[in-house]
C-alpha cells in the first residue's frame, strides 16, 4: 500500500517471534470500532518491549493499538500539546476536558517495523515518551523527538472482549 495515507515500511530490524494477539492484515473489533491493521512496530524501553499496531478504522481514520505485557490500548492522535517532555512524574494537566497525571516517563527505541504506516518510522530512532492516566481510565501519551512531538488519547481495551478476524478470514 503506497498512497497519501500510508507509506510502505516493509520489514526492517529484527522482529523476534513472540505470542501476538493480532498482526498485520487482521481486523481488530472492540466497542463498535473495527480497525484494519496495516503496520506493526516494536519499541524497546530497556526492561522490555511493547508492540504498536497502526491501522485504519471503518471511516479510514488512523488508529494506534498498543500492546504491552497483555495490556491493550486504542489511541488516536490529537493536535493538542498540553505539556512538554520535561514534565516529571505526578505532573497534572487538563486536555480535552479531562484531567491527566503523568505516571510514566521513559526513553524508547524503535527496534523493528513491518507493514505500512502513515508516518516514517526508522529502526534505531529514539524518543522520550510520557504516559498519563486520566479520569475514567483514559490514557494520554506524549512522544518527543528532536524534530517534534505527538500526542495521543485513548481507552484501555479488555483483551478478552476483542474480536479478531485473521487475515485469512478466520475469526477468533
Amino acid at each position: 500500500m503506497q498512497d497519501d495515507v500510508a507509506r510502505l515500511a516493509g520489514e526492517q530490524g529484527v522482529m523476534h517471534d513472540a505470542p501476538m494477539l493480532f498482526g498485520v492484515g487482521d481486523l481488530v473489533i472492540n466497542g463498535g470500532v473495527t480497525v484494519a491493521i496495516h503496520g506493526h512496530a516494536r519499541f524497546s524501553y530497556g526492561r522490555g518491549f511493547w508492540d504498536e499496531f497502526w491501522g485504519l478504522d471503518e471511516a479510514q481514520n488512523p488508529v494506534w493499538i498498543s500492546v504491552d505485557e497483555g495490556d491493550v490500548v486504542l489511541q488516536r492522535k490529537v493536535h493538542e500539546a498540553p505539556i512538554d517532555a520535561r514534565a516529571s512524574m505526578g505532573t497534572t494537566f487538563n486536555m480535552m476536558d479531562v484531567e491527566y497525571t503523568v505516571t510514566e516517563r521513559e526513553t524508547a527505541e524503535c527496534v523493528a517495523v513491518r507493514g505500512s504506516f502513515d508516518e516514517e518510522l526508522a529502526v534505531g530512532e529514539t524518543f522520550t515518551f510520557l504516559n498519563c492516566t486520566g479520569e475514567y481510565g483514559g490514557l494520554a501519551s506524549g512522544e518527543f523527538w528532536p524534530q517534534g512531538e505527538a500526542w495521543f488519547v485513548g481507552r484501555w481495551l479488555d483483551p478478552f472482549e476483542i474480536e479478531i478476524v485473521r487475515a485469512n478470514g478466520a475469526a477468533s
